[in-house]
């Protein structure tokens, strides 16, 4: 499963949550958090329950909701939520301070019989430094980097190349990478800055991430090209990969691919973009 794209939905607004899937998005978020003020949380269950519990509601994506952070108010989300016989493929862990922060909200859906893979936001000083501890709890499937958040904890001011924040973006792939589990790169939340978006989703791929969040649907595509590999670099690592399994069947130690030698991080880097590749395909 890809997760190139990764776009949030408020959870009062049902007409948005329904078009979501509709968007081309790998996963869309029903978010419970953030997006929902606290009078409106409530109302926020109720709308997300009825889309998730709806039979109509079936589309190719992955479908994720992020719970509220604190236990007892993620206690009513995930009752509320598990009340319909939920369409639900993970949960958003926002704000994970620490391995137990993820297991006090993963272990509320699992008690209501619901083994969902977690996305864990490393959002906060405390998630950053823990980022390892994290990606690598038994129901993480995926950590995403929170610029917004841990701009706003450390006291940090945002700039638009985000120098204040580029060693916490590379500490979480490192992390995700060490795990073997997704990296999800920050949003940006200018929605009329595509030039901008498409400059970030291209570098956070050559830092390693796998995706990129979303908050409105026309940032979906721009993020998908970005995060799949264009046609010529998968045509060299079909190359090189062949080029690897002839020289292990011959015996051989040295690859060679268009006149250029081929060692074991380049293969391993041919590997990542076929998978990469088949797995947009797939999705």
């Amino acid at each position: 499963m890809a997760r190139r794209s990764v776009l949030f939905s408020p959870g009062d607004r049902p007409e948005l949550m329904r078009n979501a899937p509709r968007t081309g998005a790998d996963t869309v978020v029903f978010d419970l958090e953030d997006a929902v003020v606290p009078e409106a949380k409530a109302a926020a269950r109720e709308a997300v329950a009825d889309v998730l519990g709806d039979p109509a509601f079936d589309p190719d994506c992955e479908v994720c909701v992020r719970l509220n952070p604190d236990p007892e108010t993620a206690a009513l989300d995930a009752e509320a939520i598990a009340a319909t016989d939920p369409r639900l493929d993970s949960i958003a862990v926002p704000k994970a301070g620490s391995a137990g922060d993820v297991h006090a909200i993963y272990d509320l859906i699992a008690a209501r019989g619901y083994d969902c893979p977690v996305i864990a936001l490393c959002e906060s000083a405390a998630g950053i430094l823990d980022a390892e501890d994290i990606a690598a709890a038994d129901p993480v499937d995926a950590i995403a980097f929170g610029a917004e958040d841990l701009s706003a904890d450390i006291g940090a001011t945002r700039t638009e190349d985000g120098v204040e924040v580029s060693h916490a973006r590379q500490h979480v792939v490192l992390a995700a990478g060490a795990a073997g589990v997704d990296a999800i790169d920050t949003l940006v939340t200018d929605i009329g800055a595509e030039d901008h978006l498409k400059s970030e989703a291209g570098f956070a791929r050559q830092l390693g991430y796998d995706g990129k969040m979303a908050i409105h649907p026309t940032q979906v595509d721009i993020i998908n090209e970005a995060f799949t590999p264009p046609p010529e670099d998968v045509e060299w690592a079909k190359r090189v990969l062949a080029a690897a399994d002839a020289a292990e069947r011959e015996g051989r130690g040295v690859v060679r691919v268009d006149d250029e030698m081929i060692d074991a991080p380049l293969i391993a880097q041919a590997g990542t973009i076929l998978e990469r590749h088949e797995a947009a395909e797939r999705d």
